[in-house]
């Protein structure tokens, strides 16, 4: 903390583990009122989009896999729906089930990872997991074998943990033995009972009373909780297929962020992620998960964005029983895979990735170029309404002392689980007084 003679006060913190990614968040506070803030994303821009461009869709799969290290599945399987609609391509019901399992695991992993080692620290008081672990050893390594579980999924479907290899246009390259499907759905049923634990544990956390009216999108599916498929709807009457995205949303260059800021045409920010998908498809979720959220006190729809740590703790539930009722239900395909031709069009796709709703677009050529490829990821279409989060949150808090004001505001980001790049550092806050 540095104070100058004329009494404005910065404070910067130079690394944040616990998110990934770097950013920084910067207040200016002039006579007890805040006069600015700003989230600034200042990681240098990686350019998918660019390099994808004039590789062969085959080859998509495994270049959007790297985008992330925590949810590539998600990335996959945006770029593998959205080529199969350029080359109109529908997959039979035993090669969807399987990509639906994948990514159950991926919610497993991420959220599992999310819950115990970036947020449940922030409610008890930590620093990090390692921290926490000396007091609460058990949480941490139950943390931590639930999300193993996730990773098995991934990678017996996908052929390694981080960034798959087994995905490819049309389904997979193999399809793993029976016996080995019967196998993970014994330890699904235990991580289903450890996913009802860890609803229950943090429903018990102390929460901020901070409420918001948020435009909530994700997508809805008529018969499912929403993973791979389904139409795009807001909170606020928004119902429209995935291909018309681009007439609603739009993306921006802000001068403070290397992140391109996404938000509806008509300039309103809003939210995806957990308590989106939570309030447009309570009615859908199983009833084990339902009774769970029931029970920690959450109500149809959550708008308190601190709450979200449960809301994604009901979703672990909802996944691993899913993931069980797939492995039960599980009927081997003709072939690990269905041909994909190339053919000129335009594929758009949308999957709920566990941050949020991440869509997809590639223009191909008739020999299965990509010409041009847009990818719009959960964590920027959150920024604006994370900023607009933080107004709100702070303006009451401005009396607080600069740690506990620092705390607080990274706690607040962290509600939403931002990947900024796949990272380790995030928040660098600087707090100017005067």
């Amino acid at each position: 903390m540095n104070t100058t003679e004329d009494g404005t006060r910065t404070i910067q913190v130079d690394t944040l583990a616990r998110v990934e990614g770097e950013g920084a968040l910067y207040l200016r506070i002039e006579q007890g009122e805040l006069a600015e803030l700003a989230f600034r994303i200042f990681e240098p821009p990686r350019f998918f989009e660019a390099f994808m461009r004039g590789r062969h869709m085959n080859e998509a799969p495994d270049i959007t896999a790297r985008i992330c290290g925590i949810c590539p599945v998600a990335y996959q399987m945006s770029a593998v729906h959205a080529i199969e609609q350029a080359c109109g391509v529908t997959l039979g019901p035993e090669l969807r089930a399987l990509r639906r399992l994948l990514y159950c695991g991926e919610w497993i992993e991420s959220h599992g990872l999310h819950v115990y080692m970036l947020h449940a620290p922030d409610f008890l008081g930590y620093a990090g997991a390692v921290e926490m672990a000396r007091d609460h050893r058990g949480l941490v390594e139950l943390g931590l074998k639930l999300k193993k579980a996730g990773n098995d999924i991934v990678n017996l479907l996908g052929g390694r943990e981080i960034h798959p290899i087994n995905v490819r246009l049309g389904g997979f390259y193999r399809i793993p033995e029976a016996a080995r499907f019967a196998e993970l759905c014994e330890q699904l049923k235990w991580a289903r009972e450890a996913a009802e634990t860890t609803v229950r544990t943090v429903a018990a956390f102390e929460f901020p009373d901070f409420e918001q009216d948020y435009e909530f999108v994700a997508l809805v599916h008529p018969d499912e909780y929403p993973m791979n498929e389904g139409r795009v709807v807001s909170s606020r009457g928004l119902d429209i297929d995935v291909t018309q995205w681009p007439e609603w949303f739009e993306e921006e260059h802000v001068e403070r962020s290397n992140a391109l800021h996404c938000r509806r045409r008509d300039g309103g920010h809003y939210m995806v992620g957990p308590l989106a998908r939570y309030a447009l498809n309570h009615a859908r979720l199983g009833e084990r998960a339902r009774a769970a959220a029931s029970a920690a006190g959450l109500e149809a729809v959550c708008r308190n964005p601190f709450r979200s740590i449960i809301v994604r703790a009901v979703e672990m539930v909802e996944a691993c029983d899913e993931a069980i009722r797939i492995l039960e239900a599980f009927a081997a395909p003709e072939a690990p895979f269905v041909e994909v031709a190339p053919r000129a069009g335009v594929g758009h796709a949308a999957t709920e990735a566990p941050r949020g709703l991440l869509y997809h677009r590639y223009v191909i050529d008739d020999e299965g170029l990509i010409q041009e490829a847009q990818i719009v990821p959960p964590t920027s279409q959150n920024q604006g309404q994370i900023e607009d989060d933080l107004r709100a949150f702070v303006a009451p808090r401005l009396a607080l002392d600069d740690d506990t004001l620092q705390w607080q505001c990274e706690q607040s980001i962290r509600n939403y689980d931002p990947c900024i790049s796949c990272a380790t550092h995030f928040l660098r806050l600087d707090v100017e007084r005067t």
